[in-house]
């Protein structure tokens, strides 16, 4: 991390969480300091009163400022781009700035839900049915997703340039592999995950490289 240190920071998250890839994506990508706690959903440490206290959401990731605490990845996302404008996510141009949130609302209102742990085991208590369900959903919103950027991409999803669109994708794509997407059918977003995973700050986010990281 190469970034002067502004405030004291601590990322609570889960390893395989595709909301905490996008916040260790951004922190890494700007090269921001931050202290590291993971939280293990599959203990209930997200129920924990401790970690409820700091975020009574109950979700991961949540952010400790200078000792106060925040969550939502996307509302945390953009407090980084505020604060630490070194190497920006977000373009200049202010309709290509909808555009990356339009992709981004996309992937974490539209899609990413569905395969939420919580949503899952509501939905059954089956493993099989709840891939199922969570495939056939993922796959519906991936080809809305494929369809926008068609027009819109170009390296990365809107343009050349990396923005928070593309930290939003990665994570998305990430899961949807998860529970057997076939992701071979949609050429933009397989070349765009293809492009970011090469790229050293999206690999030090990513799951395989984090506390806690299991095979399961």
């Amino acid at each position: 991390m190469t970034n002067s240190a502004k405030h004291n920071l601590t990322l609570y998250h889960y390893w395989r969480s595709s909301c905490s890839w996008r916040v260790r994506w951004s922190l890494h990508h700007k090269g921001i300091k931050f202290e590291d706690t993971p939280i293990n959903l599959l203990h209930g440490e997200q129920n924990n009163p401790a970690y409820l206290d700091k975020n009574p959401g109950g979700y991961v990731p949540a952010l400790e400022v200078d000792g106060n605490f925040f969550g939502e990845s996307l509302a945390i996302l953009e407090w980084l781009e505020e604060e630490y404008p070194e190497k920006p996510l977000l373009p200049k141009n202010s309709l290509d700035r909808m555009r990356v949130r339009q992709i981004c609302q996309l992937i974490v209102s539209g899609i990413q839900p569905v395969q939420n742990l919580a949503v899952l085991r509501r939905f059954s208590s089956d493993p099989a049915e709840q891939a199922k369900w969570a495939s056939e959903w993922i796959g519906a919103g991936l080809c809305k997703l494929e369809s926008l950027l068609k027009s819109t991409a170009k390296t990365y999803c809107v343009g050349d340039t990396l923005t928070l669109a593309d930290l939003c994708l990665v994570p998305q794509i990430y899961n949807a592999q998860r529970f057997k997407v076939d992701i071979s059918t949609l050429p933009v977003i397989s070349r765009i995950n293809e492009t970011c995973l090469k790229l050293p700050a999206c690999d030090a986010a990513a799951p395989h490289n984090q506390k806690g990281a299991t095979a399961s």
